[in-house]
């Protein structure tokens, strides 16, 4: 698999996403300005008559865990398309080649998929619901935290202002009679990394964390304990549907010109994830061969990765409740305006 470091102007990124303080990054990588860009391509099998290739684009985090299977089978030519594989550790840098075409179809946050729908003039269509929840609070030291009402007060360290995890917590908390700016305090980092340096020098400390970067912070960190799963948390409010965090979205264009591809692409990607989610020490070692994190990781986290394939109309619904939570709590989270109906691909 070919690396390379790309060296990229925060500023221009956020233009070009349209995402106002997006610090939502999947990578354990430490810098803001660099990006690490892994391509992978694949052949379609000699008895198999081609539907065509798609660029196919991925986070180095849960997004592309649900890719690896559906990934290892083009390699092997065992799809009726081929897949060049492209992984960035940030969605700043990932969304902007789904407009410009460097990819046809990307893993990316939900809400990031809204904004570029909204900043593009409704150029992007969502395939499908491909990660739920998987932020978790953790406790160094003390175990003072039994519920969400014990947060108030709190330092909270964690990565992802501005972004899914702000509003998931901002959500959660207010649900309990608690208020993001005024009731706990947030010291916001930049990365999982930064994050995770902070935990390593503190006696006491309360993190907000995603998987998989929660097991490789117990692995680093002793005495890190899990005290709260935030989706169970915002489903137990009961009103603002499920927490969604990522899903797959196409480039219109390819999508009106490659119906059949895509259609046999969905199939694909939901074998993926369940073969993945049966076989978790399998598909650990095709996380790692994709460079994604390290195999023995792997098979901790990926059983608490909520990763899903959910589609038509259950998925149209889902993110919509999802949408609608993060627009109340800031329109600018979805890009200023919710998505019509033409943002949904529901294979009809």
């Amino acid at each position: 698999m070919k690396k390379r470091i790309l060296a990229v102007m925060a500023c221009a990124l956020l233009a070009l996403s349209g995402c106002a303080k997006t610090n939502v990054n999947e990578s354990t990588s430490g810098a803001e300005s660099t990006a690490v860009e892994s391509t992978q391509t694949s052949t379609v099998g000699a008895n198999e008559e081609s539907l065509g290739t798609i660029k196919l684009g991925g986070l180095k985090g849960p997004t592309s865990i649900g890719l690896v299977k559906l990934i290892d089978d083009a390699n092997k030519g065992s799809l009726a398309y081929s897949v060049d594989f492209d992984m960035e550790t940030a969605p700043d840098v990932m969304a902007p080649k789904l407009l410009n075409g460097e990819v046809d179809i990307a893993a990316l946050p939900v809400n990031m998929g809204s904004v570029l729908f909204n900043n593009s003039d409704g150029q992007v269509t969502m395939l499908d619901i491909s990660t739920l929840g998987i932020l978790y609070i953790l406790e160094k030291g003390d175990q003072s935290i039994k519920s969400v009402e014990d947060l108030k007060g709190k330092t909270i360290i964690a990565h992802g202002q501005g972004a899914t995890p702000e509003y998931s917590l901002s959500y959660i908390l207010s649900g309990h009679g608690l208020d993001i700016n005024t009731d706990v305090t947030m010291d916001w980092k930049s990365s999982a990394d930064e994050v995770l340096a902070a935990v390593e020098n503190a006696d006491n400390a309360v993190v907000m964390l995603p998987q998989p970067f929660v097991t490789v912070a117990q692995t680093k960190v002793q005495n890190l304990n899990t005290v709260l799963d935030l989706t169970k948390e915002w489903d137990a409010l009961g009103t603002g549907g499920k927490l969604v965090t990522a899903g797959l979205f196409v480039r219109n264009d390819f999508l009106e010109s490659n119906k059949e591809l895509v259609d046999e692409f969905i199939a694909n990607y939901t074998d993926s994830v369940k073969w993945i989610n049966e076989n978790v020490e399998e598909a650990s070692k095709l996380v790692e061969a994709n460079d994604i994190i390290k195999a023995p990781i792997a098979a901790k986290a990926i059983p608490y990765c909520n990763l899903v394939s959910i589609t038509g109309d259950e998925m149209k619904s889902a993110t919509e409740d999802y949408l609608m939570t993060l627009f109340n709590l800031n329109p600018k989270s979805v890009g200023g305006a919710l998505p019509g109906e033409e943002f949904y691909y529901t294979g009809k």
